[in-house]
């Protein structure tokens, strides 16, 4: 069924009160059909959890919420495990999934935000991993054709926090399924130093898969906001990655500036450090402002509009840019 000037706010991680002028959700490809019979020549957008979206004002046309659920093994040997799961499927519901059950792979992405599907529109990753290491491929509804086309790792064309889906393909596909290769004799992960930091914190010497997953979550937690409780969509800003001349550029004036090697001879920068060095960090404006505890995470903390909050984030690029030479781009997409 079609809902009419439908509240958008519980279903975006910002709680950004916006009204879309349908809305409906489908929990099969038979629902999704139907569905798409009844859009007219209405606009058109998908929400999965919501976590990565920014509404700076309503939306003229049909909203249609991912809730395609269920996870299954679909293959295992000695060594590894073949998991699908539904695009709907909240993905940190899928972490521990796959913790309780001994498989490897993507603890380190615990607590990530969002849906199984935009793991891989949006390559996500966090403390050395990525979901590009475990992926195997996806299946997708073309929008136009009506047809379930399947994407092969190369096919999605992962870089930082991109793929296919959020260039080429943008708008053209609503993914439906994923598929991971995770291993059932694991190699841990605890390279990023806040993770061995937590592990020692915990007394724990022989992490397991658990142990990071739990690592990771205490970091986290201890970082970022719950969105339940404080509007945010993560991480609003991408690392950025430059020429080795702008990071000397910077160490001229700042000690210990953190970088990491990039492809091609570039470096990544720490973005959060960026803004966090030219006094954004725990700014707030009115109801809304960059969190005290993490200069990456914009947030609404009761009943801010989300212009406010682009604007907000167009005072940093503009900061940044000027202070340090480098563009920052925003992970979060704007609409």
């Amino acid at each position: 069924m079609i809902q009419e000037n439908f509240n958008l706010r519980p279903y975006n991680t910002f709680g950004i009160e916006v009204f879309a002028k349908r809305f409906s959700a489908f929990s099969s490809i038979a629902e999704l059909k139907e569905l798409l019979t009844q859009r007219n020549d209405d606009p058109l957008l998908f929400l999965g959890g919501g976590s990565n979206v920014l509404f700076t004002k309503d939306f003229d046309g049909l909203v249609l919420r991912n809730e395609l659920n269920g996870i299954e093994v679909i293959d295992e040997n000695d060594t590894h495990v073949i998991i699908k799961s539904g695009a709907g499927e909240v993905w940190h519901d899928l972490v521990l999934f796959c913790v309780e059950n001994n498989y490897g792979g993507i603890e380190n992405l615990s607590l990530i935000p969002g849906s199984v599907g935009a793991s891989p529109m949006q390559n996500i990753g966090a403390y050395g991993a990525e979901i590009k290491d475990v992926f195997v491929s996806l299946e997708a509804f073309h929008i136009e054709s009506g047809e379930i086309h399947s994407f092969d790792k190369e096919a999605c064309e992962f870089g930082y926090r991109e793929s296919v889906f959020k260039r080429r393909l943008k708008d053209q596909y609503v993914i439906t399924s994923v598929t991971y290769k995770l291993t059932k004799q694991h190699v841990i992960n605890s390279s990023y130093g806040a993770i061995e930091a937590e592990l020692e914190k915990m007394e724990v010497i022989d992490p397991t898969i658990k142990d990071i997953s739990d690592a990771v979550i205490a970091i986290r937690s201890s970082k970022l906001p719950n969105p339940a409780e404080i509007g945010n969509a993560g991480s609003f800003f991408k690392n950025p990655v430059v020429d080795p001349l702008i990071l000397e550029s910077i160490q001229r004036n700042y000690d210990k500036v953190p970088n990491y090697p990039a492809p091609n001879g570039k470096v990544k920068l720490a973005a959060g450090w960026l803004i966090d060095q030219a006094g954004w960090k725990g700014k707030t404006f009115e109801t809304y402002g960059v969190h005290k505890m993490q200069a990456l995470v914009l947030v609404n903390y009761s009943d801010a509009k989300g212009a406010q909050i682009f604007d907000l984030s167009t005072q940093i690029i503009a900061d940044i840019k000027d202070k340090f030479g480098v563009e920052l781009e925003r992970e979060v997409n704007i609409l």
